[in-house]
Parts: C-alpha cells; sequence; structure tokens
C-alpha cells in the first residue's frame, strides 16, 4: 500500500448545540501489517497529550483490528481557516516533535477530510 493523503471533503463548519461553529476533520488509517497493537498503544498515550493542549477536541476513535485501520476525529472551534492555524501551529510545536520522535511509521495509508457542515444524527 502506498503511502498518501487526501485532505479535501466537507462544505464547511458544523455548527454545536449553542450555534457554535466548530470544525471537524475526520481522519482514517490504514495501518502497516502487524502494526496495529503498537499504533493504539502510542495513540492512547500521545493523542490526548498533545492534541487538546493545542486547542482541539479529540471526537472519537475506534480501531478496527480485522481490517487494520484507525479512524478517529479531531475538531477545533471555527471555521477552517481557524482550523488550519492551529494545525499550522500544532504541526511545528515541541510537543508533537516529542510524541512522534523515534515513533516507526505504523501508517500505510491516510485518508484525511473536513466533514459536511451539518450533523446528520443526534
Amino acid at each position: 500500500m502506498g503511502l498518501h493523503r487526501r485532505a479535501d471533503g466537507g462544505q464547511g463548519p458544523a455548527q454545536g448545540r449553542m450555534g457554535r461553529v466548530k470544525t471537524i476533520q475526520l481522519r482514517r488509517y490504514t495501518l502497516v501489517d502487524g502494526e496495529y497493537d503498537a499504533f493504539v498503544e502510542w495513540w492512547r498515550g500521545a493523542m490526548p497529550a498533545v492534541r487538546p493542549p493545542a486547542g482541539f477536541t479529540i471526537e472519537f476513535a475506534y480501531g478496527l483490528r480485522e481490517s487494520n485501520e484507525f479512524v478517529w476525529a479531531v475538531s477545533a472551534p471555527g471555521d477552517r481557516d481557524e482550523f488550519a492555524r492551529l494545525e499550522e501551529t500544532y504541526l511545528a510545536s515541541d510537543a508533537r516533535a516529542a510524541v512522534f520522535e523515534g515513533v516507526p511509521q505504523r501508517v500505510a495509508e491516510y485518508d484525511i477530510a473536513f466533514v459536511d457542515d451539518q450533523p446528520l444524527a443526534g
């Protein structure tokens, strides 16, 4: 499987229950064969430690062991431009660099997209 990233999709930010705008990014990974358990263990320790302090909320995270997949969503207050500003700062942060330092590539394929602006249920 080749490594690729897709960052398209959706129409805009989601409206929260109180009318507040937030942008949600869905992140779907196909993991490298044999790396499921190691990835999940690393993710559980790393992402909750670095994403929320950077201004993000982890909406959910699920693993699909049988298909070697991991799916999660991360959100941030504001529109896509604000999400992009937070993401740029996060990607350049020392905290993010620290959790990735020495970690082998465990994701074979990335599918990353913003969700549509209105929830379909709930």
